[in-house]
């Protein structure tokens, strides 16, 4: 559809510069606003308008209000605007124009947003994950304390009943290392038990929310977990966005590349798109290097809940990756590289499994 006015949005929490683009009569159009006065601004504005702002850390609640309004408005990744190698001067009018005009022009790469419903999910994930890194260092710093006073755990288990009950023995001369350390198994214990809780909410969440059927798929892949199916499900979202070559790329996971003429260079991996889903990905790709004949219990178990062409494709899926890390591991390739390699093809497999689910559903609705 053909704009009039384009626009440019730079957003903040308490103030938004906006910057407009008549093409009709080649007019700019800047105004400062507070962040509910810019539908009204906008629909002000000679039609049809369309405006854009760069995701960030306020959200995508001015999108869909825009959207209700009947306003089109792409929110731009930011990894992917075009700028200057010689602009070295930055403000909030400069970059509502530049806005302006990469929208006008289409050069706009869009993320998608999410349903409100979709957000929670994934805030949920990303909450679980951040209970996750916090009870880690909540015990990495008694580890330390205890290293520091010479005192060892004579086992290798940690972090059982047993190994709590040993926690709990030990004694400092010094009060305020006494008081430290009880500080310290405070902290541990209430973030066991925050986890605890948020595991509960994850789980309860995948068994009954739209990506159910998408979340059981994923499962059926070895390291992937309810947790971790959660949190592709939730971080990804449509995966009809992608094809099996080009999920990789999305997900960072591809070499970056510096080539011109007859030089070809490739680097390290671009880490470009969803952060938190190429972790999970590259967490579960570390699993497929044990040794791999028959499912497991977990498996089995997991794999009542899907279609048998779901379960064949798992089954394809964890006996190819493990086969692909037999084959790095003869050729004594650098594991971490090896643990890409096959991270970005596990993503292959998940798109395999969740993509046609979604198609399937997508073409059921319209039906």
């Amino acid at each position: 559809m053909f704009e009039r006015t384009s626009v440019g949005l730079d957003v903040h929490a308490r103030s938004v510069a906006a910057c407009a683009l008549d093409s009709e009569t080649g007019e700019i159009i800047r105004q400062s606003l507070a962040p509910d006065e810019v539908t009204g601004w906008l629909l002000r504005l000679p039609g049809p308008v369309a405006a854009t702002y760069e995701a960030g850390p306020t959200g995508f609640w001015l999108a869909r209000t825009l959207a209700a309004a009947g306003i089109e408005c792409p929110v731009a990744a930011p990894s992917r605007l075009l700028r200057a190698p010689a602009d070295r001067i930055k403000t909030d009018k400069r970059d509502a124009l530049s806005l302006a005009r990469m929208l006008r022009l289409g050069e706009i790469v869009p993320v998608r947003v999410p349903t409100v419903g979709q957000e929670a999910m994934r805030d949920l994930s990303r909450a679980h994950a951040v209970a996750v890194k916090d009870l880690s260092q909540a015990r990495q710093r008694i580890n330390a304390m205890l290293l520091r006073q010479g005192l060892i755990y004579p086992k290798d288990s940690h972090w059982t009943r047993e190994h709590t009950a040993w926690l709990g023995r030990q004694r400092f001369d010094q009060p305020a290392a006494q008081s430290v350390f009880e500080s310290l198994l405070e902290t541990e214990l209430l973030a066991v038990q925050r986890r605890k809780r948020l595991d509960k909410l994850v789980a309860s969440a995948a068994a009954d929310c739209e990506y159910t059927t998408v979340i059981n798929a994923l499962t059926c892949l070895r390291g992937i977990d309810t947790v971790a199916g959660f949190g592709l499900a939730a971080e990804i979202g449509d995966w009809t966005r992608f094809t099996g070559s080009t999920i990789g790329s999305y997900l960072g996971l591809v070499p970056s590349e510096d080539s011109s003429g007859q030089s070809r260079r490739q680097g390290s991996i671009t880490k470009a798109g969803n952060t938190r889903a190429r972790w999970l990905l590259v967490e579960a790709a570390w699993i497929h290097r044990r040794p791999y004949k028959r499912p497991g219990v977990r498996l089995l178990k997991q794999w009542e809940l899907v279609d048998p062409t779901t379960r064949l494709r798992a089954q394809e899926g964890n006996q190819r990756l493990h086969r692909r890390w037999e084959t790095f591991d003869a050729r004594k390739k650098t594991s971490t590289k090896a643990n890409t390699a096959v991270a970005r093809e596990l993503a292959g497999w998940c798109w395999s499994l969740a993509a046609p689910l979604q198609q399937g559903a997508t073409m059921h609705a319209a039906s």
